[in-house]
């Protein structure tokens, strides 16, 4: 005997009332692409489950994909019997058997109302039979066992569960449209996109490069965290601005104090064109409120002035510890960490502005033909598409 099913449970998408299938045809979807390399996996899918036949795939390595997979409430290893009182006794006797502990509880859950014994009888016989059956010293504790065993009884099948596995939560990655996520290369644009994510929205990525002030390595470096983020989608576009000139331009015509600013505002308004191009409704970055001069409410709000596309801020209002907690669960900790300066930190001002104004902040704009150099970005984007399960080398980088 072994487990031969994973149950999958929706959770809150139960609760969408006339897009519950939308939802949850796009959940299903998803778990497909992310299973795409277990060729012999089967899928049913029930009013409030989904199941999947794993047909002897690997089933460790199917429970780590489906664990990164947005829409899901939890899951659950499972043995799928016939809903005769014999069967369920043997599933379960191997399960408590098989899994390390000495407590345990039985929780039957019986939805087939027809079958001859309740659930609280049910539970008494099969944990009588268990005691008298395995080679283990057990105990029963309803509180905090080390095994639970869930059994669900239905007319004619009956499944088998040993525990319940978190799932990643959230909504199902496309199911709400998409954003271009600003990423820089830092700790929190990369936990932002994983947020954003787990909301059900798409990302494509926007970089500004500066070489030959940024290296290659700076730019693998985004493209690893690209990457990283693609354990929870099945592909991610990656554009690739090119932004030396223009910055160059803000330095040369800006006062230094409001560089920052200034290039930030001409970050959002190349992003603005770049989304407008590849369908994105939004806007996403990594912005935490005063955590450096351009992301004061007075700074966010003056370079926020220059789009009326809507900005989401997912790591907003958490403080740095609480994203890098995210950033080490996602494994983009140890690369964002690395030593390779982007375009924002090369050319940090000594003193920026932390309240600028914003007459100020035209009046040096005034100074130069930025508007051709924003044209010169767009035009010159090199646009990357990072796939988690890459056919050949040319789907990679």
């Amino acid at each position: 005997m072994q487990y031969d099913h994973i149950l999958v449970r929706f959770g809150e998408l139960t609760t969408k009332g006339k897009n519950r299938k939308l939802f949850i045809g796009k959940l299903v979807q998803n778990v497909k692409a992310a299973l795409a390399e277990f060729s012999h996996l089967e899928y049913q899918r029930t009013y409030d489950r989904l199941y999947i036949l794993l047909h002897d795939e690997n089933q460790e390595a199917v429970v780590e994909k489906l664990k990164k997979v947005f829409g899901i409430h939890s899951f659950s290893l499972a043995i799928k019997v016939n809903s005769d009182l014999e069967e369920i006794k043997k599933a379960v006797e191997y399960i408590v058997e098989n899994c390390e502990g000495t407590t345990f509880k039985i929780d039957t859950k019986r939805n087939d109302k027809a079958f001859p014994l309740s659930s609280q009888e049910i539970n008494r016989v099969l944990a009588g039979h268990v005691f008298n059956h395995t080679t283990k010293d057990l105990k029963v504790d309803v509180h905090h066992p080390q095994i639970l065993v869930k059994v669900e009884l239905r007319k004619e099948y009956t499944y088998i569960m040993n525990d319940v596995v978190k799932g990643a939560g959230g909504y199902p990655v496309g199911i709400g449209g998409k954003a271009l996520l600003m990423l820089s290369g830092g700790i929190d644009s990369p936990v932002a996109g994983y947020l954003t994510l787990k909301r059900g929205v798409m990302i494509e990525c926007i970089h500004f490069s500066s070489p030959p002030y940024t290296s290659d390595r700076a730019r693998d470096k985004v493209l690893r965290l690209v990457e990283k983020l693609t354990a929870y989608t099945d592909k991610i576009k990656v554009h690739i601005v090119p932004f030396t000139d223009l910055q160059l331009a803000i330095y040369e015509h800006c006062d230094e104090s409001y560089a920052m600013t200034c290039m930030r505002r001409m970050m959002y308004r190349v992003a603005c064109e770049i989304a407008k191009k590849n369908h994105c409704l939004v806007l996403a970055n990594g912005e935490s409120i005063g955590q450096v001069a351009s992301q004061t409410l007075e700074s966010m709000s003056v370079i926020n002035e220059v789009t009326t596309m809507p900005i989401i801020r997912p790591v907003v209002c958490m403080d740095k510890l609480e994203i890098i907690d995210i950033a080490q669960k996602i494994d983009t900790y140890d690369i964002s960490i690395e030593p390779y300066e982007d375009c924002c930190t090369i050319f940090t001002p000594k003193n920026p502005a932390t309240k600028p104004r914003l007459h100020r902040v035209l009046s040096y704009e005034e100074n130069f033909d930025y508007e051709s150099l924003i044209k010169e970005c767009v035009e010159n984007t090199e646009s990357l598409l990072i796939c988690a399960h890459p056919k050949n080398e040319e789907d990679l980088f």
